[in-house]
């Protein structure tokens, strides 16, 4: 996986909230993750441990801006629809992302692109 490109799409800058060491944190979790694929383990299940430490977080970080487990409880939808769709954008930009770039990403320079 290649290191990020430091823009977010305009769907994404109204929702997003970033600060300078956003990317640097994005690539420092990637690259950990790579870390585990190098090690033998295939990226489905690198990228399923992913995904659930960052359910495991924001579920972490939303109880801890609520008042009580009664007020958690009642913004319960409110929380999947928001981490839901901010997901949904995110994956849409960086599968067109993979797309306009797929050479480029997927073939590095010393391999031509694979024939079809």
């Amino acid at each position: 996986m290649s290191k990020t490109d430091e823009t977010i799409p305009e769907k994404q800058a109204e929702t997003v909230q970033t600060d300078e060491k956003f990317f640097e944190r994005v690539d420092t979790l990637i690259a950990i993750t790579n870390g585990y694929i190098k090690k033998e383990v295939h990226p489905t299940f690198a990228s399923n441990s992913f995904m659930f430490a960052a359910s495991r977080f924001n579920a972490w970080m939303v109880a801890a801006g609520s008042k009580d487990a009664e007020e958690f409880a009642n913004e319960k939808e409110k929380i999947l629809e928001y981490f839901t769709d901010q997901y949904k954008l995110m994956l849409n930009d960086n599968l067109d992302d993979y797309i306009r770039n797929f050479d480029k990403y997927m073939n590095p320079e010393n391999k031509t692109p694979k024939e079809k």
